[in-house]
């Protein structure tokens, strides 16, 4: 399958943008492979620099703020060149996808809410053309895979999936956003909170989890949040029991929130789990300004304190 993307020739230097990409359903870490097709008029353009871009619509850290169009990653793949009159150049890439790129496609289906495009960029001073995007489809590592089919079998369903436009204190990102899935709670979980959202940063070696707990109860005004993290090696995933694995993980983590929580009589701990598990992975010690917990009466209050 091939995506082109092709600008609408400029009345300024006539020149013309195609972008083709080979297959446009990728994974983090890997290669996008394409070419740049770049046409000139009527008269020769020195170009300076061919450069791609992964771009997404975001959400600010700020929720009044609006969402905005991000590039996130770029890479140059070619500059320093004088196209002549009615000539041509296609230019072959291979782009590299962060191992953070967000993940587009969720169980073979494109998530509608998320959607990112590799955007090409003509620098010709003094000004930039842009070609059109092209769709790209991102689909889960297989750890990622992992986790998310496990939540499904224990009974979570996507409520959404979001990119943030912000970094996520005490975590190491490559990116300066990430992304958020967020679940309706799986009835056996769904006592001690009433909200999970799941962070993943991916490395070349290994996946962070970060579960991120709310139970709120509106007539109350109370409202308590937790978060708690864990990492898992992408060697060996295909010999791991991931419902066991996610299981322990939550319960782990829904009595840590319990037992920090401001108000212990409504966030009850889980002692029964829906499949046999072994002990879950020791958690990720929080960083400075993620991790522990922040629990109280009314949306402002807070309480308890950090732990793993």
């Amino acid at each position: 399958m091939r995506l082109t993307g092709v600008s609408p020739e400029s009345g300024w230097t006539g020149l013309s943008v195609r972008t083709v990409l080979a297959n446009p359903s990728t994974r983090p870490g890997l290669r996008l492979p394409g070419r740049v097709v770049v046409v000139a008029g009527g008269t020769d353009v020195p170009v300076l620099r061919v450069r791609l871009g992964l771009v997404s619509t975001a959400e600010p850290d700020d929720p009044e703020a609006p969402r905005r169009l991000v590039q996130f990653h770029q890479a140059t793949v070619a500059e320093g060149f004088v196209l002549r009159a009615g000539r041509g150049r296609s230019i072959p890439f291979e782009f590299p996808l962060p191992w953070e790129t967000p993940v587009t496609v969720s169980g073979g289906v494109p998530l509608l809410s998320l959607r990112t495009g590799l955007r090409t960029e003509v620098t010709v001073e003094p000004r930039l053309e842009q070609g059109a995007m092209v769709p790209v489809f991102v689909h889960p590592l297989p750890t990622q895979a992992h986790v998310l089919v496990a939540l499904d079998t224990l009974g979570f369903s996507l409520r959404q999936a979001s990119l943030v436009d912000g970094r996520l204190p005490g975590v190491a990102q490559t990116l300066p956003l990430h992304q958020r899935w967020g679940f309706w709670v799986a009835p056996l979980y769904a006592g001690p909170i009433t909200e999970l959202e799941l962070i993943f940063i991916a490395d070349p070696a290994s996946l962070e989890v970060i579960l991120w707990m709310d139970r709120r109860l509106a007539l109350a005004g109370i409202t308590h949040q937790s978060i708690s993290r864990f990492r898992v090696w992408h060697t060996g995933a295909e010999r791991r029991d991931w419902v066991a694995t996610v299981d322990a993980w939550l319960r782990a983590a829904i009595n840590r929130h319990a037992a920090a929580a401001a108000h212990a009589d409504w966030s009850a701990t889980i002692s029964e789990s829906a499949h046999v598990s072994r002990p879950p992975d020791e958690p990720i010690h929080p960083g400075f300004g993620l991790g522990g917990t922040a629990g109280g009466a009314g949306v402002g209050g807070s309480g308890g304190g950090d732990g793993t």
